[in-house]
């Protein structure tokens, strides 16, 4: 049994914060976010919506888009750094919220290389005919943690949430490969400690993702027999367009077929590559049979990606 995406889907806030509104918090400029990140605006969500609740609007989408009733959903998978509370998982509260069985759920903290870690531990419960059909949710409620006197970090950062239905599709569709790592000597560039906002080290993060991103971006592709020029489309982490550009770069695409979602929503995390996905699906950028490469980095420091046949 073949593991691929079933349905996609994604919310975000109404409020937008524009670079503009930044240039009144700190001491910042427009023209100085867009050239060194290509951030115009994000997303911040209201005092009463938290994670969950943007995890709810993401997966009904992602539902419909399927095809399917909650009560298909075998398992549900929430990655995130910025849950409602400590405990219980998100994961749990959203299979209430949506009203789902009683399925396993649970959630996943690999920060911004979240979703890809959902996404391939979903493959791994589908092919080995565990479960049938996995919801995968990428939300963040960046917002909450971010330091809004540190004009380094908090241009950087919005709300949001996607979503994917995962499960069995035909042979010759679906995830084709997959790659996980992790550095935990990084931790210390990009990190949360309790009761405190976050913190990173922009230069040194900076360093890994424009390495690390090309180099699993060309390992996925390379796994499966294929070369930099069979890719179709390449949706990267939306963290900053010069790290998303070195990866693009390196495979070789036009610029058309990348992905910038960072543009209006900012660094989302976990959520952000669901969120550009399902946005380039609907405008009808990702086409059927299309070789799709999807990679991600984040805290820990984390990294993961796949290359996959777009399609059911």
């Amino acid at each position: 049994m073949k593991a691929g995406f079933l349905g996609i889907g994604h919310y975000t806030p109404e409020k937008v914060l524009t670079n503009k509104d930044m240039e009144k918090i700190v001491d910042t400029s427009d023209e100085w976010i867009r050239t060194r990140t290509g951030i115009e605006e994000r997303r911040i969500a209201s005092d009463g919506m938290d994670t969950s609740d943007l995890a709810v609007r993401a997966s009904q989408e992602a539902l419909k888009d399927a095809g399917l009733d909650i009560q298909d959903i075998d398992m549900i998978l929430v990655a995130t750094v910025t849950p409602d509370t400590p405990f219980p998982s998100v994961a749990t509260v959203l299979q209430e919220k949506l009203g789902a069985r009683k399925v396993a759920a649970m959630d996943l903290s690999a920060a911004c290389a979240g979703f890809m870690y959902g996404v391939i531990t979903a493959k791994q419960f589908i092919e080995s005919n565990a479960y049938q059909n996995v919801l995968v949710v990428g939300v963040e409620k960046l917002s909450k943690i971010t330091d809004w006197s540190d004009r380094n970090t908090c241009v950087l950062f919005g709300d949001g949430a996607g979503a994917a239905v995962i499960g069995p599709v035909s042979d010759d569709k679906g995830i084709l490969s997959f790659e996980l790592g992790s550095d935990g000597s990084g931790g210390k560039h990009l990190y949360q400690k309790p009761e405190e906002k976050l913190q990173m080290n922009g230069r040194e993060v900076f360093k890994f993702a424009v390495r690390q991103m090309p180099e699993s971006s060309v390992n996925v592709v390379k796994k499966i027999g294929l070369s930099e020029q069979d890719v179709d489309y390449l949706v990267p982490h939306q963290a900053n367009i010069r790290i998303m550009e070195a990866a693009r770069q390196r495979l070789g695409i036009p610029e058309e077929k990348m992905s910038t979602a960072v543009k209006r929503y900012g660094n989302t995390s976990s959520a952000s590559i669901p969120i550009a996905l399902s946005e380039d699906v609907k405008a009808g950028k990702i086409k059927d049979n299309d070789l799709v490469v999807l990679v991600g980095f984040g805290g820990g420091l984390t990294w993961g990606a796949v290359a996959l046949r777009w399609g059911k």
